[in-house]
């Protein structure tokens, strides 16, 4: 019983970490709204699962100050200020500019390669209007790219004010047709670490941040319709 103990176990962590994921990408992408309260129970129903695993997925979530408790109701979508984006935006530019500089002077051309794959899946997602794959591959791009430097805690720390930070007003670059042009910031930051330019992929990695910064203040000055929401869902 000790080993299927561990197994059920091992199952339901699992879950609640997709489902934590799941939340996270859909609160980014405005399928879940700032300030607005969700129940277990409801969410649980989109997922078609229990309601245990997305109380503790919620959980997780509010002690990364994205949601906070609501007694008898479930759980507020934390809003995020201008100066709180500003300051985020800030900090990551401290750490990946330089970052993106030391994994160009020292990564094997082999290993930065390997990412053009999820780097091209990053503009094919934007073509495609997938809001939560485009999150994903570049979430996956950007925090495989800094983990060449070798430094785990790092790649946390960005990991941490990626999720903090948000990318408001991702649905509306999209309605407009601006994610793709964003996307494609990618792979110009690729080409560029490939041939070795340190100096031009620092700038190309601080025009990138700052251009995502400004075009989240653009989309919150003018905002557009919200798309239907649609049935989130996880690996079961």
């Amino acid at each position: 019983m000790g080993a299927l103990k561990r197994n059920l176990i091992t199952a339901q962590e699992r879950l609640r970490d997709q489902v934590a994921h799941a939340l996270r990408a859909a609160l980014i992408a405005g399928e879940l709204r700032s300030g607005q309260v969700y129940s277990a129970p409801g969410l649980a129903a989109d997922f078609g699962i229990s309601a245990t695993p997305v109380r503790e997925a919620m959980l997780d979530l509010a002690r990364e100050g994205l949601v906070e408790p609501v007694r008898n109701k479930g759980f507020r979508i934390t809003e995020v200020s201008e100066r709180d984006l500003d300051q985020y935006t800030e900090l990551r530019a401290l750490i990946e500019v330089p970052t993106i500089g030391r994994v160009t002077r020292t990564a094997p051309s082999e290993a930065l390669e390997r990412l053009r794959p999820v780097a091209e899946e990053i503009v094919t997602r934007a073509r495609e209007h997938d809001l939560i794959g485009y999150l994903e591959a570049d979430r996956r791009f950007h925090l495989s790219l800094l983990g060449l430097a070798g430094n785990d805690r790092l790649v946390e720390t960005v990991g941490d004010l990626r999720k903090r930070s948000r990318l408001y007003g991702l649905t509306g670059l999209d309605e407009r047709g601006m994610l793709v042009a964003s996307a494609e910031e990618h792979l110009e930051l690729l080409d560029l670490m490939v041939a070795g330019d340190a100096a031009s992929a620092e700038a190309c990695m601080s025009r990138h941040l700052g251009h995502v910064r400004s075009l989240w203040a653009q989309a919150r000055d003018e905002p557009v319709e919200p798309r239907p929401k649609r049935t989130l869902g996880v690996r079961r």
